[in-house]
């Protein structure tokens, strides 16, 4: 029969805690959940549930791209202005909101949007978040009715609000924002790749020196950033937290994602069909707009019904386009560089019911999650953390968990191995 009520192999050699440190495991247990539920009293096994708040719209964010406020609404600034690399009719504007740090892990996360589209215009609310180990996910669009579901789990959730008017000038409105996140099953085609993504695709020069970005900058000779055709990889003004390796005939160079383009908006060609937004029959890392131009797909237009004239997947600003070594449009190699994650994961066993999840490696952190029973987890990496002691075995290693976005014990990791074999350091 498997063994449920006390670690089976947590003992790492020269820690085993004498007969007298029982009350230290029994406070371990009350800290950790692995005890009956009574020992924490009703309720305490309970993992956490859904968390929701409100956006706050009334003051600036000091993120922001053409947006106005009046009367607590948000409102396009101008409609005319419109992101440089796509070269659409309509005007832009985008709002990135202040983090929300939650004391829990979640990764699906609805929206209650007051809003108010006029024909041709619509608004768009983006949400992404971070993890225990510091990384933000990309971008996902959550609808009314539809939930977006992040790669992994994370414990602080960020929205952006994109704005879009119509080709005539009318223009949408944004009254208020509500947010709920909880942590559902890990999503389907969740990350799990060490190395970050790499494509050969076709590069056009963006030029447009004096437009504006989709994030708000505005271009300059010699600049160095490219545009995707889509928001999900789209970096905040001024940083690099979307950043791609671009290979060209003469050298490498890393450039942040500033804009969205060329030809469309919702073509992540990057991600594999599982998670695609659009064009999902596509092979990963084909950009529409190729197989528009090479193959006749979609008739050979784009998402707006304009015909495609280059088979273009990336825009390189003037700096980074010479620097590469091209002179005229050509293909080059694009890594993806937030597409990995970094370390691949193990699968390993746990013990115990109601074990729970830290946000870091100590049981004074927040509990996150929390393991109902004995189940299968993944593990990125491991640290060093909090010594734990349970009948009459002790601990100081812990696992970082990417699907419940935090930390267990190795005690509760149903291995001989205290330190888990091939599994990094975080």
């Amino acid at each position: 029969m498997r063994r449920t009520d006390r670690p089976r192999s947590a003992h790492r050699p020269g820690r085993r805690l004498p007969v007298y440190a029982v009350s230290l495991a029994a406070l371990s247990a009350f800290a950790l959940g692995s005890g009956p539920a009574a020992a924490e009293g009703p309720g305490a096994n309970r993992a956490p549930g859904p968390v929701s708040w409100r956006a706050d719209l009334t003051a600036g964010t000091g993120d922001e791209a053409n947006i106005s406020r009046a009367d607590g609404s948000l409102r396009l600034r101008d409609g005319r202005l419109r992101p440089a690399s796509v070269r659409a009719r309509q005007g832009q504007g985008t709002a990135v909101l202040p983090a929300r740090v939650l004391d829990r892990a979640v990764n699906r996360i609805a929206v209650d949007l007051d809003a108010t589209a006029p024909a041709g215009t619509r608004t768009a609310v983006d949400v992404r978040g971070r993890d225990g180990l510091g990384r933000w996910t990309e971008w996902r669009e959550a609808r009314a009715g539809q939930p977006a579901v992040l790669p992994r789990a994370v414990t602080e959730v960020q929205a952006r609000l994109t704005l879009v008017g119509a080709p005539a000038g009318t223009t949408p409105e944004i009254h208020g924002l509500g947010l709920s996140a909880e942590l559902a099953a890990p999503a389907a085609g969740a990350e799990a790749s060490a190395a970050p993504f790499s494509a050969r695709v076709f590069a056009t020069r963006e030029g447009l020196v004096g437009g504006t970005t989709a994030n708000g900058h505005v271009i300059v000779p010699n600049d160095h950033f490219v545009a995707l055709p889509s928001r999900r990889g789209l970096s905040p003004k001024g940083s690099a937290e979307y950043s791609v390796r671009v290979c060209g005939p003469a050298r490498c160079e890393t450039a942040p994602v500033w804009d969205v383009g060329p030809w469309n908006t919702h073509d992540d060609h990057w991600n594999p069909s599982s998670v695609r937004e659009t064009f999902k029959d596509l092979p990963q890392g084909k950009p529409e707009a190729q197989a528009a131009y090479e193959n006749g797909y979609n008739g050979g237009r784009d998402e707006f019904g304009r015909r495609v004239l280059n088979p273009a997947g990336i825009d390189l600003a003037d700096g980074t386009f010479y620097n590469v070594g091209l002179g005229d449009n050509g293909w080059v190699t694009v890594t993806y560089l937030w597409t990995g994650d970094g370390a691949a994961t193990r699968s390993f066993p746990t013990w115990g019911t109601g074990v729970n999840i830290r946000k870091q490696a100590t049981t004074a952190s927040t509990r996150v999650a929390q393991l109902a029973g004995p189940t299968t987890v993944r593990v990125q990496c491991q640290v060093r953390g909090q010594l734990v002691q349970i009948d009459g075995y002790s601990n100081d290693a812990w696992s970082y968990l990417p699907d419940y976005g935090g930390y267990v014990s190795n005690i509760y990791i149903d291995v001989p191995e205290g330190w888990l074999p091939g599994v990094p350091t975080c």
